[in-house]
């Protein structure tokens, strides 16, 4: 009992500080008066909060003009001049790095885009070099790393299980291993966790606590948000609806079966149909780019990808009756119809009173934001211990 209520005033302490956190990260720059009015609690406490997340390096306090005589007023902000943190998105073919402020403001002099390696120490050694390299050439404190990583991930363990699209990374516990790397905090989510959390923070589900997330762009995967929390399952596995078993012999997907629902309904499965009747490999930009010169006709890929694809939204609406359905693809720039393609075929197969009651939008936040997003709320929410669904703390 007697070390329960000596740890209460620091329990209390760090309370203060992730509420002084959370009011600047979603009022933006305030005073310490706009605080105090913001959190409701004495100016004493708001002081103390303060101090310590300066020294921390979470805050900064910066001088804004006055308006009228007299010494310019001075407003908090979340550290975007003195601090940053490192997003990393894993992906295939290529995966970008960036750093930013912990206002989320991506650092494009910053971005690095380069080759998923063969190797996952290549992998690691990459990573590491660039990181260090933005932290030299910045000179200033980085906080943190976060890592949006595709494929299945034990968030549990901490560790990748199964990633069709960078295999590279099964078995692995890259945040762990980056962490020893670079001697910081590194968080990894799921990367459709990693687009909810985006959408969330910084994209159209601010207001939103019922929502589904489905990513098409590399493979297919679901995410879910009830009541504010993402649904993870048992071991954060949940949402795998990419590799559900559409078509018998049909394309080997890069779990191993052939047939998958990615086959036949991602960004990726409709890369390969076009590229098959072209006669020769294309990626996404190419095909965009020639289809907007009118040289290409990608019609007919996009009304069997649309087709194919109606039948993830379907299970979707059914299975979770989210309020927003939010959809993060590229296949949105290659056709404006695409999007009605999509209404039209799930209104005809979805229960009628669901669809009814469910926003089909294209997702606006990014894996980058995602990967951002994660690692704030993480400094965040670990000034005091608990358990937070939207990422693994790793150490």
């Amino acid at each position: 009992m007697k070390s329960l209520v000596s740890s209460q005033p620091q329990l209390i302490s760090q309370m203060n500080e992730r509420m002084v956190l959370r009011i600047l990260r979603s009022n933006g720059p305030s005073s310490r008066a706009e605080v105090r009015r913001l959190t409701g609690v004495t100016a004493p406490t708001v002081s103390k909060a303060v101090a310590s997340l300066l020294k921390s390096g979470m805050l900064e306090e910066f001088e804004v003009a006055s308006t009228s005589r007299g010494r310019p007023a001075k407003k908090l902000r979340l550290a975007r001049e003195t601090a940053q943190v490192v997003a990393l998105v894993i992906d295939s073919p290529t995966c970008t790095l960036i750093s930013t402020g912990l206002d989320g403001t991506l650092r494009e002099e910053t971005r690095v885009e380069f080759k998923t390696p063969d190797t996952y120490q290549q992998l690691l050694e990459i990573v590491t070099d660039t990181i260090e390299n933005i932290q030299s050439t910045r000179g200033v404190r980085t906080l943190g790393t976060g890592i949006s990583l595709p494929g299945l991930f034990d968030y549990r363990e901490g560790r990748s299980l199964l990633s069709p699209n960078v295999p590279i990374t099964n078995g692995q516990s890259i945040g762990k291993d980056l962490a020893q790397c670079l001697g910081m905090e590194c968080v990894v989510l799921q990367e459709t966790d990693a687009l909810c959390l985006a959408e969330r923070h910084s994209g159209l589900a601010q207001d939103i606590d019922d929502f589904a997330m489905l990513d098409t762009s590399t493979g297919i995967g679901l995410g879910v948000l009830i009541e504010g929390r993402l649904f993870k399952g048992n071991n954060g596995l949940a949402g795998e609806i990419g590799h559900l078993p559409m078509v018998p012999d049909g394309v080997k997907c890069g779990c191993g079966r052939r047939g998958c629902l990615e086959t036949i309904a991602s960004d990726t499965a409709f890369v390969r149909m076009v590229s098959e009747r072209a006669g020769r490999r294309l990626d996404l930009p190419q095909i965009l780019e020639l289809v907007q010169s009118n040289q290409l006709d990608v019609s007919r890929e996009l009304a069997s990808v649309s087709n194919q694809l109606a039948f993830a939204l379907v299970t979707a609406i059914n299975l979770f009756n989210p309020q927003t359905l939010f959809i993060h693809s590229r296949l949105f720039d290659m056709d404006e119809s695409f999007m009605d393609q999509l209404q039209e075929r799930t209104a005809a197969q979805a229960l009628a009173c669901s669809f009814r009651d469910c926003r089909i939008q294209r997702a606006r936040g990014s894996k980058l934001e995602g990967a951002v997003a994660g690692i704030v709320e993480n400094l965040t929410d670990s000034r005091i211990r608990e358990s937070n669904p939207h990422y693994v703390k790793v150490l």
